[in-house]
């Protein structure tokens, strides 16, 4: 099976299965213009804060969440003024229900479809949930479930 390898600066289908693609939707009451927007807001306490974080694309979402380290520390992330604990199972709830969401955008619905038949693949991913907001295999296990269930 060909691999996809998932990253911003390649071509499609891989860039829009990326978490910088600007695709919108709206979770829990807030819109998002992307995964990256909703992801890094997650390291905010302030609900005001996480909104406007998650109305950003790509760099600019990963820069604001960049310098914020106090959850690799703590260990906790929130949404929404809930504490929630980052190696937990209501974290990985939380970010399925998030990807849900997103599903509901047509253009990452079409980019998921079209991966079909490819193996997914995200080497930049990192592996320790400690130091990073989503590991390599908690991506790829979710587009790759989202994507069978199509």
């Amino acid at each position: 099976m060909e691999v996809l390898e998932i990253k911003s600066s390649y071509e499609y289908p891989s860039n829009a299965l990326s978490n910088f693609y600007p695709h919108s939707f709206n979770f829990d009451g807030v819109e998002c213009a992307s995964m990256e927007g909703f992801l890094q807001s997650l390291k905010f306490k302030s609900s005001k804060k996480q909104r406007k974080i998650c109305s950003l694309v790509g760099l600019d979402a990963k820069n604001k969440g960049k310098y914020k380290l106090l959850w690799k520390l703590t260990g906790n992330i929130y949404w929404q003024g809930e504490k929630i604990k980052r190696c937990s199972l209501e974290f990985q709830e939380l970010i399925k229900r998030a990807y849900d969401a997103m599903l509901k955008n047509e253009s990452f619905k079409k980019a998921l479809i079209d991966s079909k038949g490819y193996e997914l693949s995200h080497k930049i991913g990192k592996h320790d949930p400690r130091k990073t907001i989503l590991t390599e295999k908690e991506f790829l296990s979710i587009l790759n479930s989202l994507r069978n269930n199509l």
